[in-house]
Formats: C-alpha cells, sequence, structure tokens
C-alpha cells in the first residue's frame, strides 16, 4: 500500500531535480531544512503530496500539534512530510521534499520517496544536510559536495565519499536514488559546535547558494543575508564580555580548517566532525542567545 497522497493532479515536470532535507540528526543549525524551505517560498513552490506519517514515525518522539481552525474547531497536524513543487528561472522544476527524519521503516520510506521521483521524472536526487564542526561563526561556511558516483564527482567537482560507519536518512535516500537509476548527490554545510542548538541562517544562506551555483538559477537572498549578520552580531555581542569563549574562537580562527579535512572525512555523518565542548560554553551562548530573541513583554 502506498503511503504517498496526491494533492490534486500528478504534476508534469520538465527536467525535474529532487531536493530533500530532513530535521534532525542531517541538520545542524537547522540550516538544511531551512534551505529548502527558502527556496520553496522563494520560487512559489505550492504542495503537490505528502507521506503519511503514521508507519514512519514515533509519535511521542514528533508529536502532532493541535491548533484551533478559524479560532474554533480543533484540528490536528501531523508530522507528514511535505513534497512541493517550484519552477526554476531556467525552465526546469524542482521536487522540495522536507519533513522530520523518520524513525522506523527506512527502507519502505526510501522506497516511496524514490517511487515518487520516478514517477515525477526526476533526473538528479540532490540532498541538503548540516553537521556540527570546529569552525568559527565569523568565517564563511564550507559547503562540501559528496557522491558516489566516479563520473558525477568529476562532473561537479565533488569529493567521493569514503565513510563506513552508522549513516542517517539521508544516505539511504541517495543510495535508493542511485540504485534506481537517477542520478544522486550531496551537499553539507558547517556550523560552529559551540552553537549547536542555534539556528544557523549563514549556513542556510551557504547551502542556498550553492544550490544555486549547481543548478544554475539565483533567488533574492536579503532575507537570509540580513538574518545572518544579525546572527554574527548576536554572537559577537555575547563573545565581548565572556573571555574564555572570545580565546577559544580566537584559536579556532588562527588554525582554520585541516586542509584534509575534506578528502580524509565524509560529510554522512555529524559526529565524525563534532568535537566535544564544555557544557558551560555551550549554554552560555545559548542562553545569550535565546535573551536577545526572546520577545519583549514592555
Amino acid at each position: 500500500m502506498s503511503h504517498l497522497r496526491w494533492h490534486g493532479a500528478r504534476p508534469e515536470l520538465h527536467r525535474p531535480v529532487l531536493l530533500a532535507a530532513f530535521e534532525g540528526w542531517n541538520d545542524a543549525g537547522e540550516s538544511a531544512t531551512t534551505a529548502v524551505k527558502y527556496l520553496a517560498r522563494s520560487l512559489d513552490g505550492h504542495r503537490v503530496a505528502s507521506i503519511d506519517a503514521e508507519e514512519f514515525y514515533d509519535f511521542t518522539v514528533a508529536r502532532p500539534h493541535v491548533r484551533l481552525a478559524e479560532g474554533m474547531t480543533r484540528a490536528i497536524d501531523w508530522p507528514d512530510p511535505q513534497v512541493e513543487v517550484a519552477r526554476l528561472p531556467n525552465g526546469r522544476d524542482l521536487v522540495l521534499l522536507t519533513g522530520i527524519e523518520p524513525a522506523l521503516r527506512w527502507r519502505t520510506f526510501t522506497a516511496e520517496v524514490v517511487d515518487l521521483a520516478t514517477g515525477l521524472g526526476v533526473e538528479m536526487a540532490l540532498t541538503l544536510g548540516a553537521l556540527l564542526a570546529d569552525v568559527p561563526h565569523t568565517r564563511p561556511v564550507r559547503v562540501t559536495g559528496t557522491a558516489t558516483d566516479p563520473d558525477l564527482v568529476a562532473e561537479l567537482g565533488f569529493t567521493r565519499s569514503r565513510y563506513e560507519g552508522p549513516t542517517g536518512i539521508l544516505s539511504i535516500l541517495l543510495a535508493g536514488c542511485a540504485e534506481a537509476g537517477m542520478r544522486a548527490a550531496s551537499l553539507w554545510a558547517t556550523t560552529p559546535h559551540y552553537l549547536r542548538e542555534t539556528p544557523s541562517p549563514k549556513a542556510a544562506l551557504a547551502l542556498v547558494q550553492r544550490v544555486g551555483g549547481l543548478l544554475d538559477f539565483s533567488v533574492d537572498t536579503t532575507d537570509l543575508e540580513i538574518s545572518s549578520a544579525a546572527y554574527e552580531r548576536q554572537v559577537d555581542d555575547m563573545l565581548s564580555g565572556e573571555d574564555d569563549v572570545a580565546d577559544y574562537v580566537r584559536r579556532l580562527e588562527e588554525d582554520g580548517l585541516d586542509e584534509d579535512m575534506e578528502d580524509s572525512t565524509s560529510m554522512d555523518l555529524a559526529e565524525a566532525f563534532e568535537i566535544p565542548t564544555p557544557e558551560a560554553l555551550a549554554a552560555e551562548v545559548e542562553r545569550f542567545l535565546r535573551d536577545q530573541n526572546a520577545p519583549d513583554d514592555e
């Protein structure tokens, strides 16, 4: 039984590309899902389908939300992954898939996504992810592309993933799409591990720009640029009163990234980059940013 629900007629698309991101383990700073949703809004995307969450989620973890419809009737919103379609300025179509990383039946879930993609004539599957890394918030965000197909690696200038170990839903989806005959690749951004719970519009902006460069289109990124500048200012303000943290960030700036990091590690696994930090460091940064973003009650 299919778990895919179409909302209206199945669209006819021109050389579509599947762009997917999932909240959770693969989405440090909410960067990847923010990037996909930003593209959907900027390109006037519209929902065409959703995947029934019943078989794929633990609802004690990914809980449904209750809301008031028209201020009176209570309605329940289930965490169904959403599928949107948007037309690029160059005439190609994007199929945008977002949701929470499923907890159950990954092979069945992957089969649903592959059936969706093949039914729409998707030529290439591109997943977006973000991971915690030993990088400063002041530097440009590093975005690395990976693929397993040597021809695609050469064509796009990506690296070939050599990672072995536990993985996330993105790798499973890419493998399923590749087995179905689609070209499949992944883009990963890095975010500072000392801001592990903080949304990163800066990383989202970097992903949006890299997707645009890869698929030969551009969108207005003013909102993300403004949010990125505010993000840096807020962290800088916090660091001005925290000498230990400021010294730590300066060391990261001076050390830079290991030149061999891109060649020796895979972008499949956040832990491959994550370096443990004292809890007090992360807590202080998080507390400051929450205070800055708290609504003014006065």
